[in-house]
């Protein structure tokens, strides 16, 4: 595998296309309304039932609330935390070689050896690099020239096998 580099910039349509890619494969795939729902149900419990101040009810059902909104606006919560980040707008330096894949920006540097991923999921417009401690790392398609995308999947089979 010939070496590559090259840089991209965290921008607000990079981090989309990494949310939208990868939310699909990440660990809370469907939304859980069970939590929401019997804080709801609590705090309405402590308002009708009980003799107590009011205030648990109301913080209850408040919370319940706006935890059906986080479930309702998760992508552009996500986006806005990522935008709102140090790192967001800032150059990324992306290098794969033959013993490793690695970003690094002024705020953070990865590293990940071949040995360390697991999994290459071949999404629709990137890969995603699941590694041993299940963490994910999004890698868009417009980055690579043709034929890398086969050799980084080669590549990880190869240092699995």
């Amino acid at each position: 595998m010939q070496p590559f580099k090259t840089q991209f910039t965290l921008s607000r349509d990079y981090l989309a296309e990494c949310y939208d890619q990868s939310s699909l494969y990440g660990k809370s795939i469907k939304p859980n309304y069970l939590f929401p729902l019997l804080m709801l149900v609590a705090g309405t419990g402590t308002l009708f039932f009980t003799e107590q101040p009011k205030v648990l009810g109301y913080i209850l059902v408040a919370f319940a609330l706006l935890e059906l909104l986080h479930i309702r606006f998760r992508r552009a919560w996500w986006l806005a935390r990522q935008m709102l980040g140090r790192s967001a707008n800032s150059e990324v330096t992306l290098t794969i070689d033959e013993e490793r894949v690695t970003t690094q920006s002024d705020h953070a540097h990865t590293t990940l050896p071949w040995s360390d991923i697991e999994q290459v999921v071949d999404t629709e417009l990137g890969l995603i690099l699941i590694t041993k401690s299940s963490g994910q790392h999004y890698l868009s398609k417009s980055l690579f020239p043709d034929g890398l995308v086969e050799q980084i999947k080669d590549r990880a089979a190869s240092a699995r096998a």
